[in-house]
């Protein structure tokens, strides 16, 4: 950890902390400290806010409170956009540099350069280095420069470049100036949603994981105990058997750079895990090259695909959100997402899948749901794990693959120990009773009804699919 030096400097720099909630594994803080007694800094942008649910805006709050913790309450909290107040805080400290981490997504980008465009206007620098991720989005690249468009040939060169040693935490001299409480991040937050969401719950997940830097170690160190297994355990719901560090990683109190080393090895079990890695690297790569791939189809034949809309479909969403469908394995998702921040991946394969495909309700629709609800809700990894099951992304399945939520219950979780964890109409049921149970049964245990006939709707999304087939011909 990093010595606390109480005297007084008289020419600051600042790190201005955004995506890496974090004192290990980051250089740009590592340079910042070289260079002088540091500011830390960190904005609250109501624009930025307002339409993050309050899951997430708390989960922010206490990521950004642990780090404050961990350097000894000098963290300072400032409101209002950052291309105001970040030059506010250089001239107030009489900084002449601000340091940051870079940051990839579109917006992001925009305004660093515009903060840097105020600070240069009074003579003062921003410098930005290293990325939230292993390989700086933009820089894996075909021989051609083109960037690549599916995983696998992503991933064998996106190996190839990421070979840096994470660095320790640096001695840091903080120096501290009044900002406002991390709190402020909530008291901000939901303060615009979707009409669509009608009355659905905002309240933060009452189980969301724990925060922070050293949270985040214990969750890695927790997993490197089961890490060799993952290939075989991860679609398994019902079992602890994945990593949780999208968290961490999504705010940054982890680097993956440090998970990576962690996990590095040659067992399938390690190699899958550096897969999914590289997954979420890929997603931001695409978003780099293809901003508009946020909200929009990355096929653009797909946006012809015929949805619902309606006050039926409205209906049919909130059903799903609540976790109401009568379909056991997508309800326990949709609940423990409720609960906990957080949804088994598997699960929200299967919980998307019944959203688009059964229900015939737009993937956007699902996408600011999860957003809304998720701690790890990254932009470009949901957006792009949304297209990737509605069949309108890169590298996607293709539509005509319509996840059954009664053949994935039965295959990944059989016993329904997911299921009777997180429904509890059901928990009462044994193993065994609920491995033979059926929909009567399901129904008589107190569990309600199927809310579509989902034979039904696969045929009627088949139909919607071929639709799109004909768009364009002659």
């Amino acid at each position: 950890m990093p010595t606390f030096i109480e005297e007084s400097v008289s020419n600051p720099v600042i790190f201005w902390f955004r995506r890496d909630l974090r004192l290990a594994d980051n250089p740009a803080l590592c340079a910042a400290a070289r260079a002088g007694a540091v500011i830390a800094l960190f904005v609250v942008d109501p624009d930025i806010v307002a339409p993050v649910g309050l899951t997430r805006a708390a989960y922010v709050a206490a990521s950004v409170a642990a780090l404050r913790e961990s350097i000894g309450g000098r963290l300072v909290v400032r409101i209002g956009d950052p291309r105001s107040v970040v030059p506010e805080v250089a001239r107030e400290a009489g900084a002449e540099c601000v340091y940051a981490s870079a940051d990839v997504t579109p917006r992001s980008r925009a305004r660093d350069r515009a903060v840097a465009e105020a600070l240069s206007a009074a003579g003062r620098r921003l410098i930005t280095m290293d990325s939230p991720y292993a390989a700086e989005p933009g820089t894996v690249r075909q021989a051609s420069g083109a960037p690549y468009r599916v995983f696998g040939a992503f991933r064998r060169s996106w190996e190839t470049h990421r070979g840096a040693v994470p660095p320790a935490a640096p001695e840091v001299d903080w120096v501290e100036l009044d900002g406002v409480e991390p709190s402020s991040i909530v008291q901000l937050a939901a303060r615009r949603r979707p009409v669509y969401f009608t009355d659905l719950p905002d309240e933060p997940a009452p189980e969301a994981p724990p925060a922070g830097e050293r949270a985040g170690h214990t969750a890695l160190d927790r997993f490197l105990v089961r890490v060799d297994d993952y290939h075989e355990t991860r679609d398994q719901p019902g079992l602890d058997a994945t990593s949780r560090l999208s968290p961490y990683l999504h705010v940054g109190a982890l680097h993956p750079r440090t998970v990576l080393a962690a996990t590095d090895g040659p067992t399938a079990g390690r190699d899958t895990f550096r897969a999914e890695l590289g997954w979420r690297e890929f997603y931001a790569d695409v978003l780099f090259h293809q901003p508009e791939s946020a909200w929009r189809a990355l096929q653009p034949r797909m946006e012809t695909l015929r949805v619902d809309r309606d006050g039926a479909a409205v209906a049919r969403f909130r059903s799903w959100a609540r976790g109401e469908t009568g379909f056991p394995l997508v309800d326990a998702g949709m609940r423990q997402l409720l609960t906990e921040g957080w949804m088994h991946n598997r699960v929200r394969m299967v919980t998307a899948s019944f959203l688009v495909k059964h229900l015939h309700v737009d993937w956007r629709w699902g996408a600011s749901w999860f957003l809304w609800r998720l701690v790890d809700g990254d932009v470009a990894s949901n957006q792009h794990g949304w297209q990737w099951t509605a069949g309108s992304g890169t590298d996607a399945a293709p539509f005509h693959r319509i996840f059954s939520p009664t053949r994935q219950a039965e295959r990944f979780d059989p016993r329904g120990i997911y299921v009777r964890r997180y429904v509890p109409e059901l928990a009462a049921l044994s193993e065994s009773d609920f491995a033979r149970a059926n929909v009567e049964t399901l129904v008589r245990a107190g569990y309600r009804a199927p809310m579509v006939d989902a034979g039904a709707e696969r045929r009627d999304a088949l139909a919607r699919f071929a639709e799109t087939r004909s768009v364009g011909a002659p």
